[in-house]
């Protein structure tokens, strides 16, 4: 099943789903080199969905020289889980900043809605699907 969505509800849903999750895994690319590393924040600001990481890491120079990305992360029953792609767009907006660090307050001992470090970014061109062992594949573009 395929939904086109633009509403807070579809982004609402991908959202809730990584948070039940916990931990989420974002593959990006350096070169010719596949690169994974968990992540944990995910957070719906004017029905876009936003994660975090900082402008000092590896992981933001490689988003920035390609915005394309792969997300996966698995259900603690371990027979559901969800697979998301799409663009990633730098957000320098204080506002961004401070609300998904509100959103994550035990980031802000390292970092800050006015430091130059935090990096919020939001997913265009979404495109999550859930599956499951046990039931059909479900797709929403966001």
């Amino acid at each position: 099943m395929v939904v086109n969505a633009q509403t807070k509800s579809a982004v609402q849903e991908v959202r809730d789903y990584l948070h039940e999750c916990g931990i989420f895994y974002i593959a990006t690319e350096e070169g010719d080199q596949p690169r994974v590393r968990p992540f944990g924040v995910a957070e719906v600001l004017n029905g876009k969905l936003y994660i975090q990481t900082g402008k000092k890491k590896k992981v933001f120079k490689q988003m920035m020289a390609n915005p394309k990305f792969e997300i996966t992360a698995v259900k603690p029953s371990g027979t559901e889980w969800i697979r998301i792609s799409g663009k990633l767009v730098n957000d320098d907006s204080r506002e961004a900043k401070a609300y998904v660090l509100d959103k994550n307050p035990e980031l802000k001992s390292m970092y800050s809605a006015d430091d130059d470090n935090t990096a919020v970014l939001y997913i265009t061109d979404g495109v999550a699907q859930f599956c499951s062992f046990s039931a059909p594949m479900k797709e929403i573009k966001f």
